[in-house]
């Protein structure tokens, strides 16, 4: 499997062409690839960005984009407001002030939705069939320090793989192994565009022979096949129900 980030143009809020962009840089994109796109480049291309000085309390902005939030005290040195949004813990809802100039940059309105309109863009543009496209934008893991890359958005590609009912090396069947396979290439990708100025909003994954292509949106068999997981299944559900959300 080989990653490669790929600079474009500087991409200028409150709104920009991404796709041009991708034009620009991207010469092809080869059967059975992944295009990992950064959340900040398609909210930019969408327009959801709002002029700092228009707002003068960032953390209601936080509560107005956020499902659920913890107050802003609840966290260490309350660095951060702690939220959930789309399904995912995330920080200040994916509100972002990291190379955005004078704008705060909200998450693409429905970034499946993202994912699947710049996928019908790249399938037309190139004249490629079984890729997959990403959004990917950074998060922490509980008890690490850094951040990483998780996909909020995806479309073109099974975002799991499921090995329950497969042996392993000593003929053990599995019964509980799923491989969160979108999310493990939004890492591979993040790490590799970088975190800072590097001006790589775009990477290409090639050589990804566990990934299973379609062109329809992706339909769950059941809920143990689905990617999001609700918090009585979820391992860490009683983390997360031990504190009160605010709606």
């Amino acid at each position: 499997m080989l990653t490669r980030a790929i600079k474009t143009r500087l991409l200028q809020p409150p709104r920009d062409d991404f796709f041009s962009a991708i034009k620009a840089r991207l010469q092809r994109i080869p059967e059975r690839s992944i295009v990992v796109v950064a959340s900040k480049a398609v909210s930019i291309h969408e327009g959801r960005c709002i002029p700092v000085a228009d707002v003068p309390d960032k953390d209601a902005l936080v509560y107005s984009e956020a499902d659920k939030h913890l107050p802003r005290s609840k966290t260490p040195h309350g660095y951060a407001v702690l939220t959930i949004k789309d399904r995912i813990l995330i920080p200040s809802a994916g509100i972002d002030e990291s190379n955005a100039g004078a704008y705060y940059i909200l998450w693409p309105k429905k970034p499946m939705r993202s994912a699947k309109e710049l996928w019908q863009f790249l399938r037309t543009e190139y004249q490629v069939k079984n890729f997959g496209v990403i959004i990917a934008d950074s998060h922490t893991v509980p008890m690490r320090r850094g951040t990483m890359g998780i996909a909020i958005g995806y479309y073109g590609l099974h975002p799991i793989n499921d090995y329950r009912g497969t042996g392993d090396l000593f003929g053990r069947k599995l019964k509980v192994s799923t491989v969160d396979v979108v999310d493990s290439l939004a890492a591979t990708a993040v790490l590799a565009m970088g975190e800072g100025s590097e001006q790589q909003p775009l990477a290409l994954i090639t050589g990804v022979p566990f990934a299973t292509f379609s062109a329809r949106p992706y339909q769950p068999k059941g809920r143990r096949s689905s990617l999001h997981i609700g918090w009585n299944e979820d391992l860490y559900g009683p983390l997360l129900r031990a504190v009160t959300w605010k709606k």
